[in-house]
């Protein structure tokens, strides 16, 4: 068994984050598409920790309940109560700890820039003798971060927090405590154990835990770290900072694996993309969408939840939700995929039609200006501009249903419930409020009429009741 399955990953979480003035949990707020809190979480199981248990407090049933939806019963939690530091946070988070445990790995839950390479050589710097193992890093900037303290021998003997500085040579120190530890459960219970409230705050710290171990005479790792992982998030603008660094983090993750990502596109973290695809500046790319190899996401599209196929074309500001689009179809420029849309291969929904509810089957085309809602619509069927799909009689929605080769005239409504059959024609300004059998034509306009003459006498009588009106104004 790896020394990773044996580990369990403790991850801080519980704090109440009263910078970021709102009545949401701090670790719930999001970057790049999902909360804080996800990304250590989703960090940790990728390093093969056998187990993680988060600690939660502030908003701790709004957390939980995340971490029990997104990971299922790999990750537990464990409830602070009360806010008495991060040594009483580990300390809880320690009582959750399964028996069958070897070693622990502690961290933050608002660092979600942290990755699994990250976590990794930590756990393995334990090696065969456990002792205490810590990542640090070098900044030139050290203000408000703890500092790692060592000896003549350059051995580490304490992390000293910012408010505990002594002197301007503490304050020079640039090496810094990035809050990443591993170590035996053994020495973590015995050093949780022996915190005291002897700093500035009147908190336990877990960073005395490191003070411990070398009282203990525990051999202590320094493995030094990326200045990424110091991204804890703390407030609104370093919220804005994550998640600016992670979203160019998903985009050159797939640059490299062969996909055309333009600068000032936002891809979260759960869309998927295959090779050859290309997505365009001030494209959004949201939730469960994938995209499909070669397909062309072009300017201002903003997709949620979306399935693209193999070779589409999403012409510039188009919007979708929640549907499906087959191979080759062509959406947009300036139309809305509305919920449970299913637009088919080598279907084609052009300048501002909308769809919500409809399933359009292969070659079936809609180009212009159109509401399409609770249809479905066969094989190569055309639907002409203007047509609307009348689906609510107040009370319930009803379905529309368009046969194969069906063709729609223009500015067309058709009040459903309503089946036009295969290979009809509806002809253009046609109202249909009963069904269409296949192949026959259906009109249903009133009678034009011309009256010869009658323009002349009706702009006379137009001008007439102008010239009144504009000399009793002036009468006034």
């Amino acid at each position: 068994m790896s020394a990773f399955a044996t580990t369990t990953a403790v991850i801080l979480a519980a704090g109440q984050g009263t910078r970021m003035k709102s009545a949401k949990p701090k670790v719930l707020h999001a970057i790049a598409g999902r909360p804080l809190v996800h990304y250590p979480v989703e960090a940790a199981l990728e390093a093969g920790c056998g187990e993680v248990v988060v600690v939660v407090g502030h908003g701790r049933d709004e957390v939980a309940a995340y971490l029990a939806k997104a990971f299922g019963p790999r990750v537990k939690t464990a409830v602070q109560e009360q806010q008495r530091g991060t040594g009483d946070a580990a300390r809880v988070g320690m009582t959750a700890v399964r028996a069958e445990a070897e070693s622990i790995l502690v961290f933050y839950g608002d660092v979600p820039l942290v990755s699994a390479d990250d976590l990794a050589p930590v756990v393995k710097a334990l090696g065969d003798e456990p002792g205490l193992a810590l990542a640090t890093c070098v900044v030139s900037d050290p203000f408000g971060y703890g500092r790692v303290m060592r000896d003549e021998k350059n051995d580490v003997v304490e992390i000293r927090e910012q408010r505990d500085l002594r002197d301007d040579r503490d304050r020079a120190v640039c090496e810094i405590n990035p809050g990443i530890y591993a170590a035996s459960v053994a020495l973590v219970r015995a050093g949780l154990a022996s915190l005291r409230p002897n700093n500035a705050q009147g908190e336990l710290y877990l960073t005395d835990i490191v003070s411990y171990a070398r009282g203990a005479n525990e051999r202590i790792a320094a493995v030094a770290s990326r200045a990424e992982v110091l991204g804890g998030v703390n407030d609104r603008q370093q919220l804005a900072e994550a998640d600016r660094a992670m979203i160019d983090r998903i985009a050159r993750k797939w640059r490299v694996a062969g996909v055309t990502v333009r600068d000032g596109a936002r891809i979260e973290s759960s869309v998927t993309i295959e090779p050859d695809a290309t997505i365009e500046s001030g494209v959004v790319l949201r939730g469960a969408t994938k995209i499909g190899r070669g397909a062309v996401v072009d300017v201002g599209c903003v997709l949620t939840n979306v399935i693209v196929g193999e070779g589409v074309t999403l012409k510039p500001y188009s919007v979708a939700s929640d549907s499906t689009i087959g191979p080759r179809a062509q959406i947009g420029p300036f139309s809305h995929l509305r919920p449970e849309s299913d637009i088919g291969e080598d279907a084609h929904v052009g300048n501002f039609v909308e769809t919500k509810k409809t399933r359009m089957d292969k070659g079936s085309k809609a180009n212009h200006l159109a509401y399409l809602g609770d249809g479905v619509i066969g094989a190569n069927a055309n639907i002409g501009a203007g047509t609307i799909f009348c689906n609510y009689d107040g009370f319930r929605k009803h379905t529309t249903t368009i046969g194969a080769g069906v063709f729609i005239g223009s500015d067309s409504q058709l009040v459903a419930p309503v089946t036009v059959g295969d290979g009809a024609y509806v002809a253009t300004g046609t109202c249909v409020t009963i069904d269409v059998p296949p192949d026959a034509l259906a009109i249903a306009r009133v009678k034009q009429v011309n009256k010869e003459g009658y323009a002349t006498k009706l702009r006379a009588r137009m001008k007439a009741e102008k010239d009144a009106e504009t000399a009793k104004k002036a009468q006034k």
